[in-house]
């Protein structure tokens, strides 16, 4: 037998007698069964919600009605308010312990209760963070908020595990990547982390990199390094696609990928780890000029993202470093806990790292305002290349003269593990994670009331689950974007407390005002650091409002 679609679970020829009963006692009630409405005489038409009951009940009709519809927990919400209408005690008692065994589920979407999350707490509020393996290593605030809001977890010194609500704002986060890649004509690919050692050494750096470099021999004493980054092998790749032809150029392929790195001493977190997630573009063209046009193009893409997420990016200029070429750039973020040096010109004018600069420059060489030095952490990096790898693998295409001619090349990297980190870093309070709001693992968090509070005896639980459904089913983008903090043994102020700490952009608690005529709610915007106290409608019209992309 099916209610809508919905396995019951008892027996079709034990339920027909008893609607059957209910028939004779002049009761209405609705079923389908086999796709089919039983013709039972005095029935109403199905409802959408798979059943229609009148609003006459016996004592007897009590089995019937919990038989049906403990079956189908999407209907629980439409059983509760006939129950609450009913005169007879014994059915209106019933209401609760139907949703304390059901819980429920909306219509369409199934409700992300909070308790069945795995986001286990690393670290209690205030603990000494020892990730790195050594106890009293100093620590940074986005390392710290990270191990006690469960986001992350240690297993070596500079690895960790990526707990699930890292794993959805790193997601998110990469998407976004897609997006302004393939706006400028990115193609996505995916190269091997085992590089061979013979092309690193054709190009120089196996030796270059020294120690940084993660080294490994297979049985067949072949040489391999685990990649910090793909140029040898992309431009490979592309010289050994022969016949290629300037009509094909410019290429623009990119991978989001993990990368290595032995750091001599891992610290902060995802900001200085030995293995991390990385986005690298590499790029091919037919001349220097065509090159530089895409430098500018990929730089602006970078700057579009940085100012998405809305954070406080400075392009600088930078040194080549081991992966040469003769232009690069760096996107740092200004906070206290960077590594890198910067000189700033206070009316924007000038911005480089301090590394570039002669020890003699003190002053922007556009206005002449003397310039200001604060620390960077570095989320991205571009470098025009030139020639430098596709003469080494002999990257060749076909020119409009016919004639072999060198690509013209360039990289450009994110990373995305430390834009994660680093937006926490300078976003957050010392006590609660801020995210990017295109980014936040989840959106949403409702709470309701305490269990066995006055809010939950006045039906303030049943009113924030019907606002949860009917803005899943509004707002279908923020269906599984919404979190329901169902630890309802805790007080409000505790699950408020959690849920600041946590960082959902937006919290929607069911308060002591829930019990007003009309009920109203506490919406705390956590970016904005305010509170509003809103009627039902007037939350769905705020988080209506919410972007998610």
């Amino acid at each position: 037998m099916k209610l809508r679609g919905q396995a019951v679970e008892f027996d079709l020829g034990d339920a027909i007698p008893k609607l059957q009963l209910l028939r004779d006692k002049q009761e209405t009630f609705g079923i389908e069964c086999f796709e089919q409405v039983i013709d039972l005489g005095n029935v109403a038409p199905p409802r959408p919600c798979g059943a229609s009951c009148g609003h006459r009940f016996g004592q007897g009709s009590l089995c019937i009605l919990e038989s049906v519809h403990v079956c189908a927990p999407r209907d629980i919400p439409a059983m509760e308010a006939l129950l609450r209408s009913c005169r007879v005690p014994a059915l209106g008692a019933r209401q609760r312990g139907i949703r304390a065994r059901h819980g429920g589920t909306p219509g369409k979407a199934r409700r992300l209760l909070l308790s069945q999350l795995f986001q286990p707490l690393a670290l209690p509020v205030g603990g000494q963070a020892a990730s790195e393996g050594r106890p009293g290593e100093p620590t940074c605030r986005s390392q710290r908020l990270m191990l006690q809001g469960g986001l992350i977890h240690p297993t070596s010194p500079g690895c960790y595990c990526y707990l699930p609500p890292t794993v959805r704002a790193m997601e998110k986060l990469i998407k976004l990547m897609d997006e302004e890649m393939q706006a400028v004509g990115g193609q996505k690919l995916n190269m091997p982390s085992l590089c061979s050692a013979e092309l690193w050494r054709a190009s120089g750096r196996w030796d270059q990199m020294g120690p940084e470099l993660f080294r490994l021999v297979d049985r067949h004493d072949h040489g391999y390094c685990l990649g910090p980054t793909h140029e040898e092998v992309v431009t490979a790749l592309v010289a050994s696609q022969s016949g290629l032809s300037y009509k094909q150029l410019p290429l623009r392929l990119y991978q989001v990928t993990r990368k290595f790195r032995d750091e001599p001493k891992p610290r902060f977190g995802l900001l200085r780890s030995r293995e991390f997630y990385m986005k690298d573009m590499y790029t091919f063209d037919s001349s220097e000029e065509a090159a530089r046009r895409t430098y500018e193009q990929v730089c602006h893409a970078y700057c579009r993202l940085f100012a998405r997420l809305g954070l406080p990016f400075v392009k600088v200029r930078a040194a080549t470093g081991n992966i040469g070429g003769t232009t690069s750039h760096e996107f740092q973020l200004p906070a206290d806990v960077g590594e890198d040096r910067l000189a700033l010109c206070p009316r924007g004018h000038f911005a480089a790292n301090v590394e570039t600069l002669n020890g003699e420059q003190t002053s922007c060489p556009t206005c002449g305002e003397k310039l200001s030095e604060t620390k960077g952490i570095e989320v991205g990096h571009t470098f025009y290349l030139g020639t430098k790898y596709s003469s080494v693998a002999n990257a060749v295409f076909s020119s409009a003269e016919n004639k072999p001619q060198l690509a013209e090349m360039g990289c450009y990297g994110l990373g995305v593990t430390r834009i994660l980190a680093a937006s926490i870093e300078v976003l957050s309070t010392e006590d609660s994670i801020r995210w990017p709001s295109l980014i936040a693992p989840y959106q949403l968090c409702f709470i309701p009331p305490k269990r066995g509070s006055k809010e939950e005896e006045g039906e303030g639980a049943v009113l924030l689950e019907r606002v949860y459904d009917e803005l899943a089913e509004a707002l279908p983008h923020l269906a599984g974007d919404s979190v329901l903090d169902d630890r309802t043994q805790l007080t409000i102020g505790k699950r408020l407390k959690d849920a600041k700490r946590l960082g959902y952009p937006y919290v929607v608690v069911a308060g002591k005002r829930v019990c007003e005529d009309p009920p109203v709610f506490e919406v705390w915007n956590q970016n904005a650091g305010e509170v509003l106290f809103l009627t039902r409608e007037g939350v769905i019209e705020l988080l209506s409002k919410v972007r998610v992309s």
